[in-house]
């Protein structure tokens, strides 16, 4: 079986794995695609080599179908089509005990801290098993992992319907946000600067502008009666967007952090003292986050084929990287693990 080796320096190895038996608890999964995400992207350029081993199988947004089960393994059987949520938590710490084991303070994610999904099979725990429908394909399941990150953020920044929303940044991740807020019933402005990525959204039926020609807290009070947005999401992780997203919420509005910032940014806090603001962290997922997606990717009411812009066998891994960071006319990039 092969799989994709991370071997730092933005080195991509593909070679021969040896198949994992599930141990007690675990189940052996037959890998068919994964996709690459922002953290895979940190991953190859090096930022995380501090949690990441050399030679270690990346990966984590994946669908595939159980080969194996463990024993004491209930509820689950050879050919059931599977995603996993990749949180292996501790169960032990306050976290954990106070029911937020997705953040538990010794966390240890699949794919980072331990080997990924980018391998033709993979062994994993049960608990982190999520059942797909028959009516989605293996290639929109792998979207599941990502949609449960919007789901999660959508939830955490309590949108409602009808209220006004502005996600900043349109890359997959806020792509999927703006998706999902807007499927609840909120009024969706998106902005984002790549061309591509806002004829794609413009497409998908959202409404986008670019914050270096337009006047954004100019556009959000115009079109709120000059109270202002009722939540922001911060997807973007630059320094404008921390300057920007403090502008534009309602008096007691909410600012849901999504992007995880390279350095800490410049906040207003005195807006956030003028306004009655709220700022909220939003990390991963928790498992109703996952089956709020599998059931709204089941809906067919979102653009899921549109999401990916490419499927490529896993040895195009490297390839796949490549074209993500030059940031050109590419969304959502899946690898064929299989």
């Amino acid at each position: 079986m092969k799989a994709a080796f991370y071997e730092r320096n933005k080195t991509i190895r593909i070679g021969d794995c040896t198949p994992v038996d599930p141990g007690p608890n675990q189940v052996q999964i037959h890998v068919s695609h994964c996709g690459i995400c922002g953290t895979d992207l940190h991953i190859f350029h090096g930022n995380m080599d501090h949690r990441v081993a050399s030679s270690q199988i990346i990966g984590h947004e994946m669908s595939g179908t159980i080969t194996a089960v463990g024993s004491g393994v209930e509820g689950w059987a050879i050919g059931d089509r599977v995603t996993v949520r990749p949180l292996d938590y501790c169960g032990e710490c306050p976290a954990c005990k106070a029911g937020h084991s997705h953040i538990c303070m010794k966390l240890k994610f699949i794919g980072i801290d331990s080997p990924g999904a980018m391998q033709g099979t993979w062994t994993v725990p049960a608990h982190t098993l999520h059942r797909l429908p028959p009516n989605l394909t293996l290639e929109q399941g792998a979207l599941i992992e990502p949609i449960a990150v919007a789901a999660h953020d959508v939830r955490l920044g309590e949108l409602k319907a009808g209220e006004y929303a502005v996600v900043q940044g349109g890359g997959p991740i806020g792509l999927l946000v703006a998706l999902v807020a807007q499927l609840e019933g909120a009024r969706v402005l998106v902005t984002e600067v790549n061309p591509f990525r806002i004829a794609l959204a413009r497409e998908l039926g959202l409404t986008v502008v670019n914050p270096l020609e337009t006047d954004v807290v100019e556009l959000v009070n115009n079109e709120t009666g000059g109270a202002g947005a009722d939540v922001v999401f911060e997807v973007s992780g630059s320094a404008a967007g921390a300057e920007l997203m403090t502008k534009l919420p309602r008096t007691r509005g909410r600012i849901v952090i999504v992007a995880i910032f390279a350095k800490p940014p410049q906040i207003d806090l005195f807006r956030f003292f003028w306004r009655e603001l709220r700022l909220c962290g939003a990390r991963v997922y928790e498992p109703e986050d996952f089956e709020k997606a599998i059931e709204m990717a089941a809906s067919g009411k979102l653009p899921l084929d549109r999401v990916i812009s490419k499927v490529l066998p896993l040895e195009s891994l490297q390839e796949g990287f490549h074209e993500l960071e030059g940031g050109g006319e590419v969304m959502k990039i899946l690898m064929r693990c299989s």
